[in-house]
């Protein structure tokens, strides 16, 4: 392992290169940074950096720059991400905190977290699969026709209209909607079927025609498979880093335009406390070995129900990229795991 000077040496031109985007040369470190040894010191650190492979030279007679290990050791070796001002905290919050269901939660986000980062933004939805039933409701549409409402623990909501083939009571519509939830609220959707497995017996003959066609609706709901979505924003940020793609940005943008590579992108982690970073050669998709990814899950102190994370250039402000993913992941948490 690298000796703190040169680790020092290395987090100052990281730093410097992220900020200019200009190859750092050992003159500039000394008057920039107060690293408390002679320039011809630094200079001999710079040459065991670049032996080791934490930096290279773009150019002969330039300055040196941050290689995808160097970038890999400066953040493994980071103390501490960059916290939020306590007025972004405030804004974050409010921001959020105005949403009116999952899509709002989610577009919110992703226009937050570009925001915030100025990088492109990747928000998953909530498996449907994690999440409990909050709500089942019933609204008569018309005297033969009603509505199926399911809304889940983490905000999706599912709709069926089911036919009817006669004028439904309302007695029958309360007994029945308080049925469905006392068997249903607070269990899984994948276990929530077998719950209503009896649920025509508690009816009369000539009410299980109707109790067997919302059952039928709302089956639907509970058991279809919902494909795994994700929410992209952010992309045209991308236009500002223009040197940062050595041969062109094309590559990039043809990868997240696919949705399996957005939701690899985001990695496997199921701790939402654990924040990935990926940097450079790390993705796996050829179109992304210029980019770095920061990513973590968000969801209940208990459990991740999705992830979000952004992606940029390599040359990336790590401790800030770092702190506002977090951040924002924390206050979705809150928002969609304990509804």
């Amino acid at each position: 392992m690298l000796e703190d000077r040169k680790l020092d040496v290395l987090r100052a031109i990281v730093e410097d290169y992220v900020s200019t985007h200009e190859p750092v040369g050992s003159k500039a470190l000394v008057e920039r940074h107060n690293l408390g040894v002679s320039p011809a010191t630094i200079r001999n650190d710079m040459a065991a950096l670049e032996d080791e492979g934490y930096i290279a030279q773009p150019h002969t007679s330039a300055g040196r720059i941050p290689t995808d290990k160097g970038y890999r050791l400066f953040v493994d070796r980071l103390s501490s991400v960059k916290p939020l001002s306590p007025a972004e905290r405030k804004a974050i919050q409010s921001f959020l905190d105005g949403a009116m269901d999952l899509d709002d939660i989610v577009a919110r986000t992703v226009r937050l977290l570009a925001q915030l980062t100025r990088q492109v933004a990747v928000v998953q939805y909530p498996s449907l699969s994690r999440s409990t039933v909050r709500h089942v409701e019933l609204v008569p549409l018309a005297t033969t026709r009603l509505l199926v409402v399911l809304i889940t623990s983490t905000g999706r909501v599912e709709q069926r209209v089911v036919e009817i083939g006669a004028d439904v009571p309302d007695s029958l519509l309360g007994e029945l909607r308080a049925q469905l939830n006392a068997a249903t609220v607070g269990v899984r959707l994948p276990d929530a079927a077998g719950m209503l497995a009896e649920l025509p017996e508690r009816f009369t003959a000539d009410q299980r025609i109707t109790v067997a066609s919302v059952l039928s609706a709302l089956l639907e709901s509970l058991v279809e498979e919902h494909e795994d979505r994700v929410m992209l924003g952010g992309t045209a940020n991308l236009a500002r880093f223009g040197p940062d793609f050595p041969q062109t940005i094309h590559p990039v943008l043809e990868a997240l335009e696919e949705q399996m590579v957005l939701l690899r992108l985001l990695g496997e982690s199921t701790d939402p406390s654990v924040l990935q970073v990926r940097i450079g050669h790390e993705n796996s998709h050829e179109g992304l070995t210029s980019t770095s990814v920061v990513s973590v899950g968000y969801g209940s102190e208990s459990e991740m129900l999705a992830k979000l994370g952004v992606l940029g250039p390599t040359r990336m402000d790590y401790p800030g990229t770092m702190g506002a993913v977090r951040a924002v992941a924390r206050y979705v948490g809150k928002i969609v795991g304990e509804a």
